[in-house]
């Protein structure tokens, strides 16, 4: 695949703790302007993936390209952490704003109508602004902190679990905020998973995490198809048939 269609480039990447080997030689092309979803075992590795891709862990070997960055001065990346990971003694307002402080020089008058354009992008109104992370939900923290990973308009963007902890009817609004947002700005995303639905609804590919590497690839209906035992005992065990992944 040409470069140009790619967003992250992973080869023979190894991460470890010790001498525990978490990442074990993975190689993965996620492309530009699509939405992957990762699913692996809990402790399998998703999240020191998606740690070590926006450089908070370091790896042992192996290379991670971003082809879409310029001359390289590396590529914004907007993060969504599981459970929002909001700053409590800020107001919603003031978390959108953080990035933008520490990336931009703008006044305080030019920082409130940034922030108060993402929080409505994101379908939550300026009041919500003033509320801090106790007076919020759990939809509107996801919402807030889904804000505050776009204030920089990312081209790249990382989800860890975006819709744990939320009622289904709030799961699949939020996929579809993501997805729609998604579809206007064209941004890729990167998009660590637990839930099947979302996979079904929003994901151009699924990637499977197993044993420290990609056991399977591509389109939901071909990963459903693979016979890697994990990956089977993941898509056909009986919550995905009681989902109809298999319909």
């Amino acid at each position: 695949m040409a470069p140009d269609s790619l967003a992250i480039c992973i080869r023979d990447l190894v991460v470890g703790f010790g001498p525990h080997v978490v990442i074990d030689h993975l190689s993965l092309d996620i492309r530009k302007g699509e939405i992957l979803g990762l699913v692996g075992a809990s402790g399998g590795g998703k999240s020191v993936l998606m740690r070590t891709l926006i450089g908070l862990l370091p790896k042992r070997s192996g290379a991670i390209e971003f082809p879409q960055a310029v001359n390289g001065s590396g590529m914004r990346r907007g993060v969504l952490f599981q459970q929002g990971a909001l700053f409590s003694a800020l107001n919603a307002r003031q978390n959108v704003q953080f990035p933008l402080r520490e990336a931009a020089r703008l006044s305080p008058a030019l920082l409130d109508e940034v922030a108060n354009a993402k929080l409505e992008m994101v379908g939550l109104s300026a009041a919500d602004g003033d509320k801090f992370p106790s007076e919020l939900s759990g939809g509107m923290t996801k919402r807030v902190a889904l804000a505050r990973a776009l204030a920089l308009d990312p081209p790249l963007l990382f989800l860890d679990e975006p819709t744990s902890g939320l009622d289904p009817i709030a799961a699949g609004e939020f996929d579809a905020l993501i997805k729609t947002l998604q579809a206007t700005l064209g941004f890729t995303v990167f998009m660590i998973t637990h839930d099947l639905n979302s996979l079904a609804a929003i994901c151009n590919r699924v990637a499977a995490l197993a044993d420290g590497r990609i056991a399977a690839i591509g389109p939901l209906r071909a990963v459903l198809e693979s016979d890697h035992p994990w990956v089977r005992a993941y898509f056909h065990g009986a919550r995905a048939q009681m989902l109809h992944l298999e319909a």
